[in-house]
């Protein structure tokens, strides 16, 4: 989910497994010079969905570590058997209201910029839990847990024999 901490998580588990890190929104705004905002703005979601479902197999089959993604990938079918077929998915589960103050000052996310975004938030978390749940390999509750041992937690599940 947007505010889900998928980009400050994924940084530091690369880190600290060694690997590299890419967030696939970045990689996306590098490659087309616009912001996700101004690309939903001048394409729509569609035309969106379909440079993110590229880029995110792109970046599968290039191996290169650490991805996260936007949190709207999963909406495709495609996205979610790839991330579960060829990763070891880890969703980092919320609570819409846990999102809520973590976002509600956030201007840049183009599906919050609605008159109820806290709405918004329980609609989008909703649709998309089953669909995070479908793709995973693990869940790991991030609700006031610190940076530090949400990477605890999830290399314990993704790299037991390290945390020995």
């Amino acid at each position: 989910m947007p505010g889900g901490g998928k980009t400050t998580a994924g940084k530091e588990l690369a880190r600290r497994r060694g690997n590299l890190f890419v967030d696939s929104d970045k990689e996306i705004e590098l490659r087309t010079g616009c912001s996700i905002a101004s690309l939903f703005e001048r394409d729509g979601e569609a035309a969106f969905r379909d440079l993110e479902a590229a880029t995110l197999a792109r970046l599968v089959d290039s191996d290169c570590g650490v991805i996260a993604t936007g949190g709207g990938a999963v909406l495709r079918a495609e996205n979610r058997e790839l991330l579960h077929r060829r990763t070891f998915c880890v969703y980092l589960h919320a609570s819409p209201e846990f999102l809520w103050r973590r976002l509600r000052r956030d201007r840049r996310r183009p599906l919050l910029q609605v008159a109820d975004p806290r709405e918004r938030l329980r609609e989008m978390s909703a649709a998309r839990e089953p669909l995070y749940r479908e793709t995973a390999h693990i869940v790991v509750d991030i609700n006031d847990l610190p940076l530090q041992r949400l990477v605890d937690d999830i290399l314990r599940q993704v790299d037991p024999e390290r945390m020995q």
